[in-house]
């Protein structure tokens, strides 16, 4: 038996960094300096340990890389997987984790406080080495007290004054006053906005800025200092009730802007089945330009607040938390309009 035979492990034999080590012809220290992208690992040791790993199918654990340290695991919370603008993000997060020796673990909660709880306290027990909360519904008091156990970045949480943790957001107030602009631009005066339920967001939540915003916007162009702001259950069928109601209304506004391309996308196909014409009877202006949004047969005007860049933005920023950085950072990204026929069609001159 050669001595190459003799290195590679049995069937049965539980491949370990020593195993990687004397596959290599290295030292152990050699072996987790290259696992770490540690700085001064030249190429021809890279190369070593690298074709020792492949050779041998080796997987760290990460538990045990956790109790020495960091198991390059990020944990991402999702609050409500419907929202077509999610996948977005985590592309945004994988694509900066891909070249790194980190990997990103998914968790989905449901707006409900106990289970985002729950789901984070486990992500800290298994040793994680940050989280990335995407539009979390806990308080920001309780937010700061997991992130002296774990270094946190908000994604869709508007706390500048928060300091244990970091937050990345869209300007939401002005993503909603350029939607108004853009309609009033388009000669619409009739607006009004179609946000969630009092009980589903709280003051740091996207849903709010946006109202906030769209108040302003409203206000700056001379259409009153309360503008309507119609409330939307979030859960099904009394949704989509709340919605046919608003369609059905005699006084039905002339264009509405909708939170979120979530509900937007669902009222565009409930004006279809109720015989509500899109833009003549009604104009439409969703948020989050997501990918259903550009459909062909959706077609809706949207603000694109790039949710890919605010995955992006938000993993460097742990990453950086993770690595040392004490001090907390507030991100904004600049929102944009992307006008489709759901706002007005080309050539199209009807009475607003």
């Amino acid at each position: 038996m050669s001595i190459e035979e003799k290195q590679k492990p049995q069937r049965n034999d539980r491949v370990t960094i020593r195993t990687v080590a004397t596959h290599a012809g290295v030292s152990v220290a050699a072996v987790s300096k290259v696992m770490r992208n540690a700085y001064g690992v030249s190429d021809a040791l890279r190369a070593r340990v690298t074709d020792a790993i492949d050779a041998l199918a080796y997987r760290p654990s990460r538990a045990a890389r956790g109790l020495r340290g960091r198991s390059f695991t990020i944990g991402v919370l999702l609050i409500d997987i419907r929202n077509p603008f999610l996948p977005e993000v985590i592309a945004g997060v994988n694509g900066v984790l891909a070249p790194s020796h980190y990997q990103a673990m998914i968790g989905v909660s449901d707006a409900r406080v106990q289970l985002e709880t729950s789901l984070i306290e486990s992500m800290i027990d298994y040793k994680m080495d940050g989280l990335v909360l995407v539009a979390p519904r806990l308080p920001s008091e309780i937010l700061a007290k997991f992130a002296v156990q774990i270094p946190i970045v908000a994604v869709g949480y508007h706390d500048a004054s928060a300091t244990a943790f970091d937050t990345v957001n869209a300007d939401d107030q002005r993503g909603a006053e350029i939607a108004v602009e853009a309609l009033l631009a388009c000669g619409y005066r009739d607006i009004e906005m179609l946000s969630l339920g009092e009980r589903q967001g709280h003051a740091v939540s996207v849903v709010r800025q946006r109202e906030i915003g769209f108040r302003r916007a409203m206000q700056r162009g001379g259409l009153g200092s309360s503008p309507a702001i119609g409330k939307i259950p979030i859960a099904s069928p009394k949704r989509e009730e709340a919605m046919r109601k608003f369609l059905s209304r005699k006084d039905r506004p002339r264009a509405v802007f909708c939170w979120s391309d979530l509900d937007a996308i669902t009222l565009l196909s409930l004006a279809m089945e109720m015989g509500v014409r899109v833009p003549e009877d009604l104009a439409v202006i969703g948020y989050d330009n997501s990918p259903t949004a550009a459909l062909g047969l959706v077609n809706l005007a949207s603000i694109d607040q790039s949710g890919r860049e605010l995955g992006q933005v938000a993993t460097r920023a742990l990453i950086s938390r993770i690595e040392g950085r004490a001090s907390a950072e507030h991100i904004f990204q600049i929102p944009s309009l992307v006008s489709r026929d759901s706002l007005i069609r080309s050539g199209n001159g009807t009475d607003r």
